[in-house]
């Protein structure tokens, strides 16, 4: 699919994207300004949402003066869950029903990050049934009744881009899968990127965020194209996941190139801060170009993987609970995706390969992909497959099962798959070492 294709005009098929301005501020320092922003947009007691280790970095030091500052009241929330689950985000509600405030501030990693854009929602239109926010079709998917008070995220991982998307997700204990809120209203008012929080990341979160920055880029760069959607009947509804489109492709090609440069250089020199920044951008544009495109087969798949854990802890995590970092549950179904899904847009994957710096070799341009991604995999210590999460054979039918409702990003693939397609993808992704 080259960019050309894109204009080429289909019967009864969409002809137009929505191209949602994102504000962003990117730089090193740039988190003591927050306060300044803060003010700007009118608040004067806000409710900031953080977790219990970000609670302790300099990070959040440096927002909280920030903001005092200002004369600013700050009512801070540090209860947010590592992969945040309906039961944290149900007391995250509660904090902000109790204190009211006239803005929100998060602090931290995509859990914080979506924790506080759901929150946003769920405090201002309380819904009659918690799933109405929730996409379909575990939920209704009901769109904002109204604006929202004003939100600025400051990330202090790189993997999720949370700060430039609509979309939330969160762990519905009850059914053992994650759920997603994709609502434009939810979109934070601005993004502070500060390179210099990255500092503190322990070696394993920077190895699962510039795998989540690679799956958010190279799944949207190989997403159906948006031509190949329905024409919307109502134009002012088109949805938030569109496909791939010009405006995605170009972001998520320069995310590709930035991981293949920098990701293996930041496990083996960790000293290098300028690595870290120039990873920390790559999410910056990946994060764009997914919120309009959308991901796909893998994210889809990893909401199962996670969802479903049984004993499996991280280094770098917390080891209080069972936890995939999210990095981690979509990568290790990408490689399995790559060599099923190439023959249908090799074009795609081969530029996504060049991208990554792998050569042309003759082979199916997905088994390049596929191969090069595994070789990276090795070298920072991700895990081997699903085997590596303490998944076996037997849990193929109900991976497969959660897998499959993920309609959202599942139905975002370059073309249909059975379910049958999909246990036959996952069982391709037990081990690849």
């Amino acid at each position: 699919m080259t960019t050309q294709n894109y204009f080429e005009r289909r019967e009864q098929g969409e002809y137009a994207i929505i191209l949602e301005g994102n504000k962003e501020i990117f730089g090193a320092g740039a988190l003591a300004e927050v306060g300044a922003h803060a003010h700007h947009l009118g608040m004067r007691h806000v409710v900031l949402y953080t977790d219990s280790q970000v609670s302790k970095l300099p990070s959040l030091e440096t927002v909280v003066k920030s903001l005092r500052d200002k004369g600013i009241k700050v009512s801070i929330f540090d209860g947010v869950e590592i992969e945040p689950s309906d039961r944290s985000l149900k007391a995250a509600v509660r904090f902000a029903e109790d204190n009211d405030s006239d803005g929100f501030i998060s602090v931290g990693g995509g859990s914080v990050i979506d924790t506080c854009k759901a929150v946003s929602l769920y405090a201002s239109y309380p819904p009659k049934n918690f799933l109405d926010y929730v996409n379909q079709p575990l939920g209704k998917a009901l769109p904002a009744p109204g604006p929202l008070k004003p939100h600025i995220a400051c990330p202090t991982t790189f993997g999720t881009a949370s700060e430039c998307t609509n979309v939330a997700i969160f762990n519905f204990l009850e059914l053992g899968t994650k759920a997603g809120i994709s609502n434009r209203a939810i979109k934070p008012s601005l993004g502070i990127i500060d390179p210099e929080a990255l500092n503190t990341l322990p070696g394993p979160v920077v190895v699962a965020n510039g795998l989540d920055v690679f799956s958010h880029a190279v799944e949207s760069y190989t997403a159906r194209p948006y031509t190949q959607r329905p024409a919307a009947d109502d134009p002012t509804v088109r949805p938030v996941i569109q496909g791939a489109n010009p405006f995605s492709d170009l972001n998520c090609l320069e995310a590709i190139r930035l991981i293949g440069e920098n990701l293996v250089k930041a496990v083996s020199e960790p000293e290098d801060l300028g690595v870290r920044e120039r990873l920390s951008f790559a999410g910056l544009l990946a994060g764009i170009g997914f919120g309009t495109a959308g991901c796909n087969l893998p994210h889809g798949m990893s909401y199962a993987v996670s969802g479903l854990v049984r004993d499996y802890r991280a280094e770098g995590w917390p080891q209080d609970h069972p936890l995939v970092p999210h990095g981690f549950s979509v990568i290790v179904n990408s490689p399995a995706v790559f060599r099923f899904m190439g023959p249908t847009c090799p074009d795609r994957h081969l530029e996504a390969a060049k991208a990554l710096g792998l050569a042309d070799d003759g082979r199916e341009p997905g088994d390049i992909l596929a191969a090069g991604v595994i070789a990276i995999m090795r070298c920072i210590g991700a895990p081997n497959g699903l085997a590596g999460l303490g998944y076996t054979s037997d849990d193929l039918d109900a991976l497969t099962d959660k897998g499959w409702k993920q309609r959202r990003v599942v139905d975002n693939a370059a073309r249909p798959i059975s379910r049958e397609e999909m246990r036959e993808i996952f069982a391709g992704a037990l081990t690849y070492w």
